[in-house]
C-alpha cells in the first residue's frame, strides 16, 4: 500500500487499515523510528489521577490475592493474571 505525504506533513491512513484496527476520529498515536521505519501505534491517554487510582485498586487486588509483582507486557496478561487466568 502506498500512501502521500501532503502539506503540513499530513498523511492519510487507508481505510481498510483504520476499519481493521477500529481506530475513530481523535485517536492518539505514539510516533517512532524503528530500523530505519516509521512506526505509529494507537495509545490511550490518561489523566495521572485516574492512572494513581488504577495503580491503587491493582496493589489491593494483589495483597487480596496474594500476587507477586510481575511485570506485564500488556494490560490483558495483567487482567488474566489478576483473575487467575
Amino acid at each position: 500500500m502506498v500512501i502521500e505525504l501532503r502539506k503540513k506533513s499530513q498523511i492519510t491512513l487507508p481505510k481498510e487499515i483504520v476499519k481493521k484496527l477500529n481506530l475513530e476520529v481523535g485517536d492518539k498515536f505514539e510516533v517512532s523510528i524503528e530500523n530505519g521505519s516509521i512506526k505509529l501505534e494507537p495509545v490511550a491517554i490518561y489523566p495521572k489521577e485516574y492512572i494513581s487510582k488504577i495503580v491503587e485498586e491493582i496493589q489491593v487486588l494483589r495483597e487480596e490475592n496474594k500476587i507477586g509483582y510481575d511485570k506485564f507486557d500488556n494490560v490483558d496478561d495483567l487482567i488474566k493474571t489478576l483473575k487467575g487466568k
